[in-house]
């Protein structure tokens, strides 16, 4: 077993929407769910975090089609337009989808997408009602864009995080594949980052560019071994992969965090997992890694 560091991740609040995309069939769907949640893994440069939670049978969808759960995570200022612009150019565009909200649990606040994005339909758009949902039927080449009026929005938790240290690329690749496979069973919970791994883990601020504001995280990067004096890195360790987890609740973080540190933590070649903290400044929530194995 690897050694699990006595440390924190650390986590803060975000603003997070949850909606359903269905589709005619699976592929769609998910075609729909691929686009519209890209360049979206980091607050810190796009203009969202976003990413699959799950899939979704039509016995569970108020349309009765096959469906895919997407989140996305912003700022309260910024989400709004986050989904307007996303739903916009990426499943109103895309055959066959409709878009429904699915947050599920009481909503903070509201933004009503769907009135806004009726306007599209230049005035042919038609109210109307799924499975108790009051929508808007927008008409396009292909038929119908249906989306639901309002979407429920509510604070939740980014950041979390831990770090897979490994003595080869390929060993921490897979035991990073295999946190995130486990992790990918969490409802209501996201990894942002592609296939939910990060590669490039970074630091506030630069040591050298004043303009920059995230730079490379140079302790863990295993080129930089005996270059730097504050490396991080044993000798044995020649490949780092960072898993980062937003969710719904907190508990929900933390629970994501401890199916993939068990996941990894017995992979063969993994020396080492610790976590990425800030000493307290960015966030408010210390989830510490000993606490959930």
């Amino acid at each position: 077993m690897a050694e699990i560091v006595d440390t924190f991740a650390e986590a803060f609040n975000l603003w997070m929407s949850r909606i359903l995309i269905t589709a005619k069939n699976e592929k769609w769907a998910r075609i729909a769910a691929n686009v519209s949640t890209g360049f979206a893994t980091s607050a810190i440069g796009c203009p969202c975090e976003a990413g699959i939670d799950k899939e979704v049978s039509s016995s569970e969808t108020p349309d009765g089609r096959t469906g895919i759960i997407v989140m996305f995570c912003a700022s309260k200022k910024n989400l709004e337009k986050v989904l307007i612009d996303r739903i916009g150019q990426c499943i109103l565009t895309c055959p066959t989808t409709a878009v429904f909200d699915a947050l599920g649990d009481e909503p903070e606040e509201t933004f009503d997408v769907g009135n806004k994005m009726k306007y599209f339909g230049d005035g042919f758009q038609k109210k109307g009602e799924i499975a108790s949902k009051e929508v808007y039927r927008i008409p396009v080449m292909e038929g119908e864009f249906i989306i639901e009026k309002d979407f429920g929005v509510k604070k939740g938790v980014a950041g979390g995080n831990f770090f897979i240290l490994a003595e080869t690329e390929e060993q921490g690749l897979a035991a990073a594949e295999a946190a995130a496979e486990a992790i990918q069973k969490i409802d209501k919970v996201i990894i942002p980052f592609p296939g939910g791994i990060c590669r490039s883990g970074s630091k506030v601020g630069s040591l050298k560019y004043k303009f920059m504001h995230a730079t490379t995280n140079q302790k863990y990067c295993p080129t930089l071994k005996g270059q730097i004096e504050d490396s991080e890195l044993p000798d044995a360790v020649n490949s780092v992969f960072e898993l980062v987890i937003n969710g719904l609740t907190l508990e929900l973080v933390k629970q994501a965090m401890s199916v993939g540190l068990k996941a990894a933590v017995n992979m063969p070649g993994v020396k080492k997992i610790t976590a990425g903290n800030y000493g307290g400044e960015l966030g408010k929530h210390f989830i510490y890694l000993k606490e959930l194995v």
